[in-house]
């Protein structure tokens, strides 16, 4: 609240003054600010940035051209950080496809039809931190290409959502809440006492350890839950988090584990590893949270699953196929609590996207490290 005061403050005084050291000075406490709201978000959700320079990557150069999927009443924001440059705003795929030519930016579109026309792109900033079709086009692996994603911006929301959908199924809401829509007022509804999960001391198993893994760990530590994990490539990991284990050890500790939360990416390594074998592994008064992508579950299985009551109940802010038919089982399917690939969403998500993008771009014209940089080859 204090750096708000501080603005309007100086707002104030540039406004009555009319001064140009007034205004002078308002535009460099506005850089101040924004310096050090780009420093704590990357505190706050660990955004890494990349070892090489911008300036030192193949094709780099001055811009002189970007389309941008951004609000246009905003666009200033950007003008200002890329002084010269022609800016399109497009709000479709078509659109940024029909001004491509001759750009060497691209914010907020990624796919082969979009990209068939880039003839001077030199970098992709995608909104989602999903990247699934950007990395499948051919032209992003010449190694002559920068991509940049929006990996852990909304993390926080989608950390929050993965503990309502595992608090609500625990409690046994979803159940109370068909009652409701009923006008019916009724104590029993097909769980037992002591099926109504307490969570003090349960252990949590969240798979994937990134962004929104971590964000999920510290929320279940802070319940009081025992919180074990997995991730890709090595072990380390929170103070919150008791164990951190590798990929191969996803099942053996779905063994141990009260609740499961899926956050992991949609990789070749990831894709259905969420099936018959894990879900047999889980205790049946288990519950599976998956907030991560659809198609790292084998939704069959899945289904399967909870039809024979090897585990107690699924939270899905994901599935597959997404989005998910009139009329397929998982409507119907007992304890499944859906939600259409909305956990993303969040009062403070959007902002926090702009202010990554302002960021990248301003690193990007000064060659500098880009922020949130993908692993084209390997898919995240």
């Amino acid at each position: 609240m204090g750096k708000i005061i501080a603005i309007l403050v100086l707002t104030t005084a540039w406004m009555f003054s009319g001064s140009a050291a007034a205004a002078s000075t308002l535009e460099q406490e506005k850089e101040r600010l924004s310096a050090e709201a780009v420093q704590l978000m990357i505190a706050e959700l660990g955004l890494r940035a990349s070892g090489t320079p911008s300036r030192e990557l193949p094709g780099w150069g001055k811009v002189t051209k970007m389309v941008a999927r951004y609000p246009a009443e905003r666009i200033a924001e950007l003008q200002i950080l890329a002084p010269g440059a022609e800016i399109v705003v497009v709000e479709s795929s078509e659109e940024a496809a029909a001004a491509l030519p001759g750009a060497q930016v691209l914010l907020g579109f990624c796919s082969e039809e979009v990209l068939a026309g880039a003839d001077s792109l030199h970098w992709v900033q995608v909104y989602s931190s999903g990247v699934e079709r950007c990395v499948d086009v051919p032209a992003m692996h010449t190694g002559e290409r920068l991509l940049t994603n929006g990996q852990r911006i909304a993390s926080p929301a989608l950390a929050e959502s993965a503990i309502a959908l595992m608090m609500a199924l625990v409690r046994g809401i979803d159940l109370y809440y068909t009652n409701q829509l009923q006008g019916e007022w009724r104590s029993n509804v097909g769980m037992e006492r002591d099926e109504f999960m307490e969570l003090d001391g349960r252990t949590m198993l969240v798979v994937g350890l990134g962004g929104i893994g971590t964000q999920v760990a510290r929320k279940a530590h802070g319940l009081g839950m025992r919180v074990l994990a997995t991730r890709g490539s090595r072990r380390e990991g929170p103070g919150y988090v008791e164990y951190v284990g590798l990929s191969d050890e996803t099942v053996a500790l779905a063994t141990q584990a009260d609740v499961v939360v899926n956050t992991v990416p949609l990789t070749d390594r990831t894709r259905g590893m969420f099936d018959a074998a894990f879900f047999e592994a889980m205790k049946p008064t288990a519950y599976y949270i998956s907030v991560g992508r659809g198609a790292t579950t084998v939704t069959d299985d899945l289904l399967a699953a909870l039809d024979a009551g090897q585990l107690a109940g699924a939270g899905l802010d994901v599935t597959d196929p997404e989005p998910l038919p009139e009329g397929h089982p998982l409507w119907s399917a007992p304890r499944v609590i859906i939600t259409p690939h909305v956990g993303g969403r969040s009062d403070r998500g959007r902002e926090r996207l702009y202010l990554l993008v302002r960021e990248n771009l301003r690193r990007y014209v000064a060659g500098e490290p880009m922020l949130s940089v993908v692993d084209i080859e390997r898919g995240y």
